[in-house]
């Protein structure tokens, strides 16, 4: 048989081929020589047969017919058979395959052999596949080589190690006695390996971490080494771009910060050096750059001064100034997590920040953005909300939403005065009002309700806003209920804060009809429209008559909602004319309840009115009944019913107590003279067959589960079980998940449903939700449904994600009929 080509002709050959197809036919052509070969079994030729057949993995064809003559070269006596032998089996072998077992005599031979190359091959190959199994046979072989004179051997054995320690913790403690005198090693190789050891076993194990920390001052021991690094002359040898062995300084810098975190001692013996490196290493390359952010990085996670935090948020500074867009990315990152502890440091870099929001890079723009509102504050709010204003005009639209959500509630927090509030909420409106949260409408709506002294100025600007146009739902839809609201104060001219404009009431019912008859306009936005223009009915004197036939025309409309509101506006002006006026007269002013911690919705039998439930029984003198407006708007609900709250409390120790009271404070346990009178009548079903029987009966697999949202990464499930003591209850489980890749924290869900339901809303598992999928929040929802009537449900989600404040609503209607029937 002739002699197969060498690897370097291959390679060549195939570098000539010019179609996928061709490379292909050279490609399998070559396969059948080798497998030609391997089964005359031809131990002349068996490297370089395998050196091409790794090649050929290396392109991405299948070359697995090849694993055993990997280990018929690693049992070869020569050298270079043994190289390739082992690269093969790091490339062709792993865990999965049994065969990987056949070669543990192999590399046990090979690490007691007598030339330190071949037991550096064996190491090697033991430390990038070796299974637990064989860790476990050969840890021994790899600690007496830890413990060599050797460096060559010693730096591979440290690294071996460290594989064996992951396969198999618990072998950890084999290796302590070993790593006493790998610091004093001279050796930048064993230097390195020594220190990625080191940081193996204290980030696996706290007694290791507390061992180095007390017994084997460990961080004097490091300090020492760094500062050699750093006084050190010119090394030819580790020098790179004029710094001295910077890999080694960036690895001691890590375990530094695993060794003095949570510690003080630790803490206070790494100061000094810390402020060293900060102060001693060249910016002007990025390998000084690599080492001064592992320095900042280590300076924020230990117990450090507060002036050495100064010195590190001033580095991040300097890290914004640089060209490098990954540099400026990661400042602006850092910054992010070390705001909330060292605000005032980071507020010195506003404006080399706010430059930022012009960069080029959407990266960078974004956290930008995100760091920008974690500054604002009451003294820069002015000067901040400007620059934001500015990026909300020009920024691209993915960064809309965001944007328009972060200046609401930095807005909301700081306003220096109400007309500053409205005027920064209607900028937003008329720059990015398509992209802008639901809620935002009716805040601003409860906003302007509330500043009374503000009413014509704010008509005024919102009726000079939209004229012409209608682009900007969000605003019209705020401009409509104004003008129907305040309509007899914008043809007044009564405003004081500027000068007032001369509006007629043909002119602006003029404005009104427009928005109902626009293309542009949204049905929500066109109930908006004719419900001002019902309003001005009470307002206006002169277009009377004009009002009563727009009503009375859209009393045809083929859209269902107008045409109702039409139909019943029809019916004040003909049969309850004498009540008009006094069911349209202006809304009082609205409060708002903002409540901190973990809520719970309690719903009863008003059309989607929620209550928050308080964790803690409140101050005396206060009506927990008064958060009933906490989620008024969820539904679009008018009338406020009366609420029932129920606290967690212990439970009886009956199986019936157990399931929780859907209408309220009922007491199990207590006689029926000192229950309280609820202020909703009860019905009796609720205490039929508390017995010791199984609460809930086991259907959920014959009830198939939903996904009622998905959206930004944000996943909600609901599981369904039937209550065996009261068939009217149905107990919804729901499931959260976050595919992103950072938490959600302050995670709250709201629920709402119509009044013909009752709904009790438990407490969840958790707040945060873990990235990735990694972890859900639990949640049980109890829904009291009587009537057997086909279940809604409206729900709210309020999280932080990202440094930003998430909203969003949504309508669950695909409850399976299982559910509800």
């Amino acid at each position: 048989m002739p002699a197969p080509i060498r690897l370097r002709e291959l390679i060549r050959t195939i570098r000539t081929a010019r179609t996928q197809a061709e490379e292909r036919e050279m490609i399998q052509k070559e396969c059948a020589a080798i497998r030609s070969s391997f089964r005359e079994e031809d131990n002349t030729y068996r490297c370089r047969n395998v050196a091409k057949l790794l090649y050929m993995h290396m392109l991405g064809y299948p070359a697995h017919f090849g694993q055993l003559e990997c280990l018929k070269l690693i049992a070869s006596q020569k050298f270079t058979d043994k190289r390739i032998g082992y690269l093969g089996a790091m490339l062709l072998l792993d865990e999965r395959q049994d065969v990987h077992l056949l070669m543990t005599n192999c590399i046990k031979n090979d690490l007691n052999h007598s030339t330190q190359y071949v037991q550096g091959l064996a190491l090697c190959t033991l430390g990038c596949m070796g299974s637990s199994e064989m860790c476990r046979d050969l840890a021994g072989e790899v600690e007496k080589l830890l413990k060599t004179s050797n460096s060559y051997l010693r730096k591979k054995a440290a690294l071996c190690a460290v594989h064996v320690i992951r396969k198999v913790p618990e072998l950890m403690e084999m290796f302590l006695p070993a790593t006493k005198n790998l610091l004093n090693e001279k050796n930048h190789g064993v230097l390195h390996t020594s220190v990625v050891l080191l940081t193996e076993m204290c980030e696996r194990s706290p007694d290791m971490l507390s061992h180095f920390r007390k017994n084997e001052k460990l961080v004097p021991q490091l300090v020492r080494i760094l500062k050699n690094l750093i006084m050190s002359g010119y090394s030819p040898e580790h020098d790179v771009s004029g710094i001295s062995d910077p890999f080694l300084q960036v690895r001691i810098l890590r375990l530094l910060r695993i060794l003095g975190r949570n510690d003080d001692d630790s803490s206070e013996a790494m100061n000094d050096i810390l402020a060293q490196v900060a102060t001693n290493t060249e910016t002007s390359k990025n390998v000084g750059n690599a080492i001064l952010y592992e320095t900042v990085l280590t300076i924020m996670d230990i117990k450090s001064e507060s002036g050495l935090r100064v010195l590190a948020i001033n580095i991040l500074g300097r890290f914004l100034l640089n060209n490098d867009k990954n540099i400026r990315y990661v400042a602006l990152t850092s910054l992010l997590k070390t705001v909330q502890t060292d605000h005032n440091a980071v507020q010195r870099h506003r404006s080399t920040i706010v430059d930022c929001l012009k960069d080029l890079d959407v990266s960078i723009k974004r956290r930008a953005m995100e760091l920008s509102f974690a500054l604002v504050n009451g003294n820069n709010i002015r000067g901040m909300m400007k620059e934001l204003l500015y990026f909300l005009d020009s920024c691209e639209p993915e960064f809309k939403a965001d944007c328009a959500s972060g200046i609401f509630l930095a807005a909301e927090k700081y306003a220096p005065s109400k007309r500053w509030h409205i005027d920064t909420i209607m900028r937003v409106l008329t720059t990015a009002g398509s992209y802008v949260r639901d809620d935002a409408v009716p805040n601003l709506i409860q906003l302007i309700t509330n500043s009374m002294e503000m009413h014509a100025y704010t008509v005024q600007k919102l009726y000079k806003a939209i004229l012409g146009d209608y682009s900007q739902q969000p605003l019209v839809q705020v401009a409509s209920w104004c003008m129907g609201e305040y309509g007899d104060l914008l043809i007044s001219g009564q405003c004081e804060e500027e000068e007032p404009v001369q509006v007629t009431e043909e002119e602006v019912l003029d404005i009104l009809e427009s928005v109902l008859i626009s293309n542009m306009s949204a049905s929500v936005t066109r109930g908006y429209a004719l419900t001002a223009i019902m309003k001005l009915s009470t307002r206006f004197t002169c277009t009377v008559n004009r009002i009563k036939k727009v009503v009375s025309i859209y009393g045809s409309s083929i859209d269902v909602e107008l045409q109702q509101r039409a139909v019943e506006y029809n019916a004040l002006f003909k049969k309850y004319d004498h009540m008009r006026s006094a069911l349209l007269e202006r809304m009082p002013v609205m409060e708002k309840v903002t409540t901190n911690g973990p809520t719970e919705i309690v719903q009863t039998n008003g059309e989607t009115e929620p209550a928050v439930l308080e964790t803690k029984p409140p101050p005396s003198g206060l009506q927990p009944t008064s958060q009933a407006n906490d989620l008024l708007d969820l539904l679009g609900g008018n009338d406020i019913t009366p609420v029932i709250l129920t606290a967690p409390t212990s439970k009886p120790a009956s199986a019936g107590g157990e399931l929780l009271d859907l209408l309220g404070d009922l007491n199990l346990t207590a006689s029926p003279a000192s229950v309280p009178a609820p202020q909703i009548s009860q019905p009796p079903f609720l205490l039929d067959g508390l017995s010791s029987q199984p609460l809930f009966n086991d259907i959920a697999a014959g009830i198939p589960s939903i996904t009622a949202y998905s959206k930004n990464g944000l996943k909600i499930e609901f599981t369904f079980e039937r209550s065996n003591t009261n068939p009217s209850v149905t107990v919804i489980t729901i499931q959260a998940s976050n595919s992103t890749e950072l938490d959600m924290t302050d995670f709250v869900f709201q629920a709402a449903v119509p009044k013909t339901f009752q709904l009790q809303l438990l407490s969840p598992s958790s707040s945060s939700i873990p990235a990735f999928n990694t972890g859900t929040i639990t949640q049980v929802i109890k829904v009291l449904n009587p009537q057997k009537q086909q279940l809604r449900m409206r729900i709210k989600l309020t999280y932080n994600h990202k440094g930003s404040a998430m909203q969003d609503l949504a309508e669950v209607n695909n409850f399976p009929p299982q559910s509800w029937q």
